[in-house]
């Protein structure tokens, strides 16, 4: 895996802002168990990815090591060299000590050529250095991320489920708002009030054909007793004698 891809997947998790992508999901509960296996996912192609650059790192650590510890010792055998040239040549042995003369020589060639090399990778070993601490940080940034992701799954999907009753509550008041019951009630009160009316209404007409029926009853008496004079007074009787009586 490059290494620009680790950094933008990393760079992008890291930045990802969860709270808008649950709350802008359909199934928050999906979303979030995606969101916790992409994370998942993410950090073990990083870590893979990072162990494979720390090993590369530490491989040129040991080269860079073994070409200092080369140079070193052919720095000394050179060394060694020219000290036993010297004592053959004080002994009078010039052409021996011609001879460790140039081994001297050879080794000190050997030193600046393992010098070189261990010079030359310094740079690349101080470069993988900044990149393995910059992958590190990055990686330790989304297994932040996902332990914070992990431990808001429970405030999340209650956040989401109290939204959803919510929304019901208000649908259902909404409805109880268009239905109204009070104005049903309101009707059926009229309706009683007109009933009751009616029956007043009637109670008092009943009334009334009853006192008609008494003052009918009244008039006949008076009739009955204006005939009972009358044919009194032709009988040669008083016309006052249901008086006197």
């Amino acid at each position: 895996m490059a290494k620009q891809s680790i950094f933008g997947r990393i760079s992008t998790l890291i930045k990802a802002n969860v709270n808008a992508l649950i709350d802008s999901a359909e199934d928050p509960q999906k979303m979030l168990d995606q969101l916790v296996r992409d994370y998942t996912n993410s950090i073990a192609d990083a870590e893979s990815a990072i162990a494979e650059t720390i090993g590369n790192l530490r491989l040129l650590e040991r080269d860079h090591q073994e070409d200092v510890q080369a140079a070193a010792e052919w720095g000394n055998k050179a060394l060694a060299a020219s000290k036993k040239a010297d004592e053959l040549r004080q002994s009078g042995h010039t052409a021996d000590a011609d001879k460790f003369d140039n081994l001297a020589k050879i080794a000190l060639q050997r030193q600046i050529s393992e010098e070189n090399e261990a010079k030359a990778i310094a740079p690349t070993i101080a470069t993988q250095t900044e990149v393995v601490d910059k992958l590190k940080d990055g990686l330790n940034g989304m297994k932040q991320k996902l332990e914070q992701l992990k431990a808001k799954r429970s405030e999340l999907l209650a956040r989401a489920k109290t939204a959803e009753a919510q929304v019901k509550v208000h649908d259902a008041v909404r409805s109880i708002d268009v239905l109204d019951p009070t104005s049903e009630l309101g009707r059926f009160e009229d309706k009683v009030r007109r009933q009751e009316a009616l029956a007043a209404g009637k109670q008092e007409l009943a009334a009334s054909s009853i006192d008609a029926q008494f003052e009918a009853l009244e008039d006949v008496g008076q009739l009955t007793e204006v005939e009972a004079r009358l044919a009194a007074l032709k009988t040669g009787g008083s016309s006052q004698g249901a008086i006197g009586s």
